[in-house]
């Protein structure tokens, strides 16, 4: 996916409007869009969040 944001906080919001809406977890969503898990979370936490499995989202 090229349309992911770089900012840190865009890219919270639209990646958890894609798990939300398509994914049911991170991994999914990752394996999707060419991402590195690991590198999508250290890119979330930028922005002071975490991955919360349970929730299936960014807190």
């Amino acid at each position: 996916m090229s349309n992911i944001p770089k900012d840190p906080v865009m890219f919270v919001s639209f990646v958890n409007t894609q798990l939300r809406d398509f994914y049911p977890n991170l991994e999914d969503f990752c394996k999707s869009s060419g991402m590195d898990e690991s590198s999508a979370i250290k890119k979330a936490g930028e922005a002071g969040y975490e991955y919360d499995a349970k929730l299936n989202r960014f807190v």
